[in-house]
């Protein structure tokens, strides 16, 4: 049975004496997983991943990334293993140019400049950027500037990819588009986690949820489980999307109460029609 590649014992962080950020979370997220961590503003979920590439370390508690123990290794060094691509790109960017950029972190990592070039001119093809190659960011719109920014993490190949909030601020085309690329990556066998207080992305990707409430994690279950739990939903402030409120408003017309995502939605009115589209 595969390791978890990540593993949180009793993970605490305090960002001033006595005022824990986050308390107590113990969590194991697997490879290959599509992790949605979610809960409002202020629950903790961000200061929970920095801690999963070292920009946080713990007050108390470990965390052990691919079976060490991150206390034990630096925040280069992590980086290999967990890329995280901030909600704000404009925290992440700075160089003069899209290809810079990418080249940046590689240099970091003690690549060799040919190498650095293939994987950068790689990456801005894949990720549908390399017209942008000599622009700088600054220079691009939001959505843009959003694709440089995970196109600066995942030119490094970590094996988890860590989302902060992967489609706030950006249009519905903008959206797919990244989600597109992330999706691609877990399809590969790359383990991903999105945080995000939007519902309806959780339920519509994420295979498993923990459900993060003023810095406590209250349940790491299963989405179907997490969405099935109108308590649990209340206690953490949150909601169910609409498709979920649609579909169990129409359980006297026979629609399953479970509904999850937009292809089972769809499936059950179809199925409800008599087959017919």
């Amino acid at each position: 049975m595969p390791e978890p590649v990540i593993r949180l014992e009793a993970l605490s962080h305090a960002y001033e004496p006595q005022v824990p950020a986050i308390e107590a979370v113990t969590a194991e997220i697997w490879p290959g997983s599509i992790v949605g961590i979610i809960g409002h503003n202020g629950a903790g979920k961000t200061t929970l991943v920095k801690h999963l590439n070292g920009l946080l370390r713990p007050t108390s508690g470990t965390v052990w990334v691919d079976g060490q123990d991150s206390r034990t290794r630096t925040t280069a060094e992590l980086a290999r293993k967990v890329g995280l691509v901030f909600q704000n790109p404009d925290d992440q960017l700075f160089a003069g140019s899209c290809r810079e950029e990418l080249a940046f972190g590689l240099r970091n990592l003690g690549f060799k400049p040919d190498e650095i070039v293939r994987r950068s001119e790689a990456m801005l093809e894949q990720m549908g950027i390399e017209r942008w190659a000599d622009t700088p960011p600054a220079m691009l719109g939001y959505g843009q500037r959003r694709l440089v920014a995970l196109a600066s993490i995942l030119v490094m190949r970590p094996p988890v990819l860590v989302l902060d909030e992967p489609t706030a601020g950006l249009d519905a085309r903008s959206a797919s588009a990244l989600l597109a690329q992330v999706l691609s990556l877990a399809s590969s066998g790359h383990t991903i986690i999105l945080v995000t207080h939007d519902m309806a992305l959780a339920a519509e990707h994420c295979q498993r949820c923990l459900v993060m409430c003023r810095g406590r994690l209250l349940r790491d279950d299963a989405t179907r489980s997490i969405f099935s739990d109108n308590a649990l939903l209340a206690e953490a402030g949150l909601m169910a999307p609409p498709l979920i409120r649609l579909a169990r408003a129409l359980t006297d017309l026979g629609m399953p109460g479970d509904v999850l995502t937009n292809a089972e939605f769809s499936a059950a009115v179809t199925q409800l029609r008599g087959g017919t589209q």
